[in-house]
């Protein structure tokens, strides 16, 4: 018997989603590995370490690395969440209909409006800084307009990609994981065998970055080279509908995210670590970017020039991973009718079967807020990014906690993906404690004692959640939409009820 038609047995994917209350509106033309790909290149180990390696040193020294394993292992029980949860609602749209269902539309509102604009902010962040790589590999001149062009550029790409249809971004993907792979896993190896210049035992060597003071304290400052790294397996769950038998795949599919990205983000970390020529000017902070040189010394001109090949690819698969789920969060969105402009939103290309209006407003807000930073310069780049990581995790945190909700009221996970009754309220109370103190470092204000620098991730945080609460009970978003809330219990026992479900007697 094929894999796929073993994998019908049980409920069928369009019978499922009947019973939730919606139609198939997508071609289910996405397997398992296209699914991974695409939540693998939405972590993007290669981006995630690339861009924090030096912060890490020189906050923390070679022991951050540890932070791969604390974060990894945190996001983990998060994902075995999400897993049971898309299991039970394999929907488009992820965080929005899994709130939705769990608790009400209004929680849902607010948990996506949160996360929907740090995904936004997120594309424009991974736009701007591969443009940087993509400068360097034709050696174009590091210049405001430069930059700005090849922001666009990716951005435009990555778009067109989409626009091309799910079998498209599949094939897109792919090409992008075998990049990663290559770029992570392949030269972190090479680095480790080959051009060691470090012992081992550098991993629980602060080199002196706490001063006087505790290491403690030095490392956990350096939490950001995990807590930057280990989301985007959410992905997954956003293209629910244009996979097959999503309700068992899609939660492997995060599972593998989480631990292949993970052993890649360690070999990745841990090469440049050992082939570092001078570790302790990194460490001390006088080298800004020292992977080129790492590179460089390691690998030759030809090498380099190779690695910015990959790394390329690995930045626009990234930027096209993250439009595909911006998209379908907005058209979950607009099919529920939570939005002005609900129906033009929700329009799905009989053509192309991907939400075109959805896929064009993800692409274009990133275009623009690219010009506001060509006007306002790299330090707004910063500004406007700083929020995104604590609204996905605190988006992430609302799945979790709705999910701990229902389960104390009776809930019982009814997809093929369980963790039974104990493992469920274990692993449960342990996402949402990971979850809170994750979120807690990040809201650390920092010790610069410039107010604006210190406080920005909690300003930004803040701006994004009062403006979302005024527009909610302003404006009523949610007024005009009719579609199911907090049914998870209801649900479960409607698919318990079905003839094909496993526990049907």
């Amino acid at each position: 018997m094929s894999e796929d038609a073993s994998a019908q047995k049980g409920i069928g994917d369009a019978e499922h989603l009947k019973v939730l209350g919606y139609e198939d509106s997508f071609r289910r033309s996405m397997s398992l590995w296209a699914n991974f790909a695409l939540g693998f290149t939405y972590l993007s180990p290669l981006v995630g370490v690339y861009s924090l390696f030096a912060l890490a040193l020189s906050t923390g020294g070679p022991p951050s690395i540890f932070w791969l394993l604390i974060v990894g292992t945190g996001q983990l029980l998060v994902a075995l969440i999400f897993g049971e949860v898309v299991s039970q609602y394999p929907i488009a749209g992820g965080i929005y209909p899994w709130t939705r269902r769990l608790w009400g539309k209004r929680y849902a509102w607010m948990a996506s409006w949160v996360y929907i604009w740090a995904l936004i902010v997120t594309i424009t962040a991974v736009a701007e800084f591969g443009s940087g790589f993509l400068g360097s590999l034709i050696d174009a001149p590091v210049t405001k307009e430069v930059t700005l062009g090849l922001t666009v550029l990716l951005l435009l790409v990555a778009f067109g990609f989409n626009f091309s249809g799910t079998k498209m971004l599949g094939r897109v993907a792919r090409i992008g994981l075998a990049a990663e792979l290559i770029g992570v896993i392949g030269v972190g190896l090479y680095l480790l065998i080959f051009q060691r210049k470090q012992e081992f035992s550098v991993f629980f060597d602060g080199m002196g970055v706490q001063g006087d003071g505790s290491y403690l304290a030095a490392f956990l400052g350096a939490a950001l080279a995990g807590l930057f790294l280990f989301y985007g397996f959410e992905a997954c769950g956003d293209v629910a509908e244009e996979v097959t038998n999503p309700a068992k795949r899609i939660p492997t599919a995060m599972i593998m995210t989480i631990l292949v990205g993970g052993v890649s983000a360690l070999f990745s970390f841990g090469g440049y670590v050992m082939a570092a020529p001078d570790l302790q000017a990194i460490v001390n902070g006088s080298i800004a970017d020292p992977i080129p040189a790492i590179l460089e010394s390691s690998l030759g001109p030809v090498g380099a020039k190779l690695f910015l090949v990959v790394a390329v690819l690995a930045f626009l698969s990234c930027v096209l991973s993250l439009q595909a789920a911006a998209s379908r969060l907005l058209f979950s969105f607009g099919r529920d009718g939570m939005i002005p402009g609900h129906a033009w939103i929700s329009h799905v290309s009989a053509r192309r079967a991907v939400p075109v209006n959805a896929l064009i407003v993800a692409c274009s807000i990133p275009l623009l807020l690219s010009v506001f930073i060509y006007v306002g310069g790299n330090s707004l780049l910063t500004q406007i990014t700083s929020f995104a990581v604590i609204g996905i995790y605190a988006a992430f945190q609302a799945v979790v906690l709705a999910a701990l909700r229902q389960r104390i009221k009776g809930w019982r996970p009814a997809g093929p993906f369980n963790l039974g009754l104990i493992g469920g309220y274990v692993v449960n109370i342990g996402a949402l404690v990971y979850g809170i103190f994750a979120m807690i470092l990040l809201a650390v204000p920092g010790s610069s004692g410039v107010f604006l620098d210190d406080w920005i991730v909690l300003i930004g945080f803040g701006v994004v959640v009062v403006s979302g609460l005024l527009y909610l009970f302003i404006g009523k978003p949610h007024s005009a939409s009719r579609q199911p809330e907090g049914d998870a219990i209801a649900i479960a026992a409607l698919l318990r009820a079905h003839p094909d479900h496993a526990d049907h007697p």
